[in-house]
């Protein structure tokens, strides 16, 4: 086959659809690739013809300039397809599976992936630990938000879905599987949500809504979502959560107004490094906002979920340290109240195969949660740009009009 049609970033604020060369079981060079990928082979991979692939806050963050990615990569960490072709050393993925891909590239074979860490493996990126397809310094592995896919380790990455008529049917809610749901249900359980618990969610974006899902499927007896963005707000509640709106001012005493207290059990940061802040101060950019407030928020002896992305590289940082990724964080705070922290990439692994059964089993509906909005790859690029002005949808690509 000649081509891939692809998302490509073409520099801050601007994304197209390129033809890119079609997936092989070998690394190629190319925009972002490591170079001590290239050649590199892949016998226990699979190329898949792409069901369906999501527009990512993460993405967002790219597309933005606000990362170091470079002109010409192929965006997309979120994906679903079904199988084409399979490598040599394949055993168990067979041609025609349709299955989801967790977002974080993992080998199965090293310390960190048999410990279940599979956000943090130490086999695929040349760099540092951990790996995902189409994101700067993740070692290369070309994005998703494409017509075909390469997925490495495919016996080990690849969750199959038992029926395909059914996954079909179901689509919209299991191609949250890749990221945002497992993620936002990191955010949640790692805050130690459990029955009764009231939580507190910073950001209702995908994520957020997501991790305030999980928070809900956890048994809190309490969700309430903080965000600056009114249509995302009523987003929120439309599925029972309370909500807080931060350009009102610190969201202390409106989480008092509903609880009683000032404070909740568990909080979830889904808003990263470009949190801005709160009240009067809102319009402005303070990377440190989230974290702070959410210390003060939770509980004595609580704990902080952080699925929220933080960097160390940001060209558009407000100042010199945030441009590195150093923050003016309160831990002072943290350490008083004996709070538990949780960051870093979701270990989608660990979660995707019990979300599966929650959506197949109708105990979720995750795509409506998040207002799951199919639209063409070609017109990726509008998306994109409604997703940066505060839609109120999560964005899902359909790259061979299958999902119509």
């Amino acid at each position: 086959m000649a081509g891939n049609k692809a998302v490509v970033y073409q520099g801050p604020g601007k994304v197209s659809v390129e033809t890119i060369p079609y997936p092989t079981l070998e690394l190629q060079d190319g925009p972002g690739v490591n170079p001590a990928n290239v050649g590199r082979k892949v016998p226990h991979g699979v190329i898949l013809k792409v069901v369906s692939t999501n527009i990512c806050g993460s993405d967002q963050h790219m597309v933005r300039g606000r990362t170091t990615a470079p002109v010409g990569l192929a965006l997309g960490h979120e994906i679903t397809g079904e199988v084409i072709e399979v490598g040599p050393d394949v055993e168990f993925i067979k041609v025609g599976d349709l299955c989801s891909v967790p977002f974080n590239i993992s080998c199965g074979r090293c310390r960190n992936c048999k410990e279940g860490k599979t956000g943090i493996c130490l086999n695929v990126n040349p760099d540092r630990p951990g790996s995902a397809y189409g994101y700067v310094d993740m070692g290369g592995w070309v994005g998703g938000q494409s017509e075909f896919a390469l997925v490495p380790y495919a016996d080990w990455n690849l969750l199959k879905f038992p029926d395909k008529d059914q996954a079909m049917a179901k689509i919209l809610d299991l191609t949250m599987l890749s990221d945002i749901f497992p993620t936002g249900f990191h955010g949640a359980f790692t805050a130690g949500t459990k029955p009764g618990s009231t939580v507190y969610i910073a950001g209702a974006g995908p994520v957020g809504l997501a991790a305030a899902t999980s928070a809900q499927l956890l048994g809190a007896a309490v969700v309430i979502v903080g965000d600056l963005n009114a249509e995302r707000l009523a987003q929120a509640r439309s599925f029972g959560c309370e909500t807080v709106d931060v350009s009102k001012g610190d969201p202390r005493e409106q989480v008092e107004q509903i609880l009683g207290v000032p404070e909740v059990d568990c909080a979830v940061d889904a808003v990263g490094f470009e949190a801005r802040g709160h009240g009067a101060g809102a319009a402005h950019e303070a990377p440190a906002t989230v974290l702070n407030s959410l210390m003060e928020l939770t509980a004595a002896g609580g704990a902080l979920g952080i699925p929220g992305l933080y960097v160390t590289g940001d060209p558009g940082a407000v100042d010199a340290a945030a441009k590195v990724g150093s923050l003016s964080i309160s831990l002072g705070t943290g350490w008083a109240k004996s709070l538990s922290f949780t960051t870093g990439q979701c270990p989608v692994m660990r979660y995707h195969r019990g979300l599966m059964q929650a959506i197949l089993h109708d105990k979720v509906q995750i795509g409506k949660n998040v207002n799951a909005t199919v639209i063409p790859l070609a017109e990726a690029p509008r998306g994109y740009s409604e997703f940066d002005q505060g839609a109120s949808k999560k964005y899902v690509l359909d790259p061979h009009g299958l999902l119509s």
